[in-house]
């Protein structure tokens, strides 16, 4: 793997390898590739918008937010968020990292895909969110040259029918588990993808409560 990819090295110390390692043992290329293209764009943001952040604990959140959609989550009652950040949470404890970098990283994870929030918090919170958020929406995909794109999709391509494939895989990771997409984008995706799927709706929720008024 080339270590330096549009001006941004990728972390090579012993916690950036273990959790590249864990990762890649669980994740499918399409879901890996994604994490990685996830982390380059969060580090080109972070030194564009002048942010302190860890490399390390950026690439570890990057990586490790979306392996709560392995089967071996099938039976969780959880967000996949949520089991993603608990996986990554664990990790890090595991190997010595501070308790509070490590809920850093859990908060980066878990918010990834609620909109609104990850720019009022941490700046890895922030990043996170904003290197996912490039990848799958093209989030201020022109902020970024037509030279740091091509070099990120060259070293881990995107590959042919990505965006339809990657819905199918948070939908695989979901529907086992319809209600936890209650008011998250998350919901989108079943809709789209599960025709028996039904959305639950806030209103009717409060209306169609056992409260008399």
């Amino acid at each position: 793997m080339n270590r330096n990819i549009a001006g941004v090295d990728i972390p090579e110390t012993a916690l950036a390898r273990a959790a590249f390692d864990h990762v890649r043992g669980i994740e499918s290329e399409l879901l890996l590739h994604h994490a990685l293209r996830a982390f380059l764009f969060a580090a080109l943001t972070g030194v564009r918008e002048a942010l302190e952040f860890d490399p390390d604990l950026l690439y570890v959140g990057t990586l490790f937010h979306n392996v709560g959609l392995h089967m071996r989550y099938s039976r969780s009652p959880n967000r996949f968020e949520v089991d993603s950040a608990n996986e990554a949470r664990e990790f890090l404890l595991g190997r010595g990292v501070d308790e509070f970098a490590a809920e850093d990283v859990w908060n980066a994870i878990a918010l990834h895909t609620t909109p609104g929030i990850p720019d009022h918090m941490s700046a890895l919170v922030l990043l996170v969110s904003a290197g996912v958020q490039m990848d799958i929406r093209g989030t201020r995909y022109f902020e970024f040259t037509s030279q740091q794109r091509d070099a990120i999709v060259q070293a881990f391509p995107r590959e042919r029918g990505f965006k339809t494939k990657l819905i199918e895989a948070y939908a695989r990771g979901m529907e086992h588990r319809p209600e936890t997409t209650f008011g998250t984008v998350n919901a989108d995706v079943l809709d789209r993808w599960d025709p028996d799927y039904r959305r639950l709706n806030f209103c009717g929720l409060v209306l169609g409560s056992e409260w008399p008024n």
